[in-house]
């Protein structure tokens, strides 16, 4: 009897776990090594250019993981690459692509009057297996332009992608 009893209430507590399952999200994330590593890699490519830059690094929730300024650039960038980071991971697009998308469309080129996008080169989802695990945003690197190819390549050159 003891050891049906045992049975039962085993029973009973994995059919609990599998009912409360079903109200967590897994999810992938960034998480702090990686954001460093995206970094080191945004750093590289402006180097490539001979510029310094400002990176922000958000995670899958839009937290941000990192902010860095970069050396002798303008105190803007920092803010500016928070927010490119941003617009990007909200939109799941580019903001460089974002950017020249709302220039075309009579309907979406209010967006810049949302207050904390930034329609401006620099800012690059992160996708690994179709999910969407963070951001990068780059500024400071001479042009949005120059600020997008260095996002994109930091993004790339870790193995992610930066679309579904």
């Amino acid at each position: 009897m003891n050891i049906k009893k045992n049975i039962f209430s085993l029973l009973l507590l994995m059919l609990s776990f599998m009912l409360s399952a079903q109200y967590i999200e897994k999810s992938n994330s960034l998480n702090q090594e990686g954001a460093m590593r995206l970094a080191k890699e945004a750093n590289a490519e402006a180097q490539k250019l001979d510029k310094k830059v400002s990176i922000a690094v958000l995670n899958n929730s839009g937290v941000v993981l990192l902010l860095l300024k970069g050396d002798n650039v303008g105190p803007h960038n920092t803010e500016a690459s928070r927010r490119k980071a941003y617009t990007s991971f909200s939109t799941k697009t580019a903001s460089w692509d974002l950017m020249n998308n709302a220039a075309k469309s009579k309907d979406a080129r209010n967006l810049n009057t949302l207050p904390e996008l930034l329609l401006l080169g620099g800012g690059m989802p992160i996708f690994k297996d179709g999910d969407l695990i963070g951001s990068v945003g780059v500024s400071g690197g001479g042009s949005g332009e120059n600020d997008h190819n260095i996002a994109k390549k930091s993004v790339e050159n870790l193995g992610f992608k930066v679309s579904k």
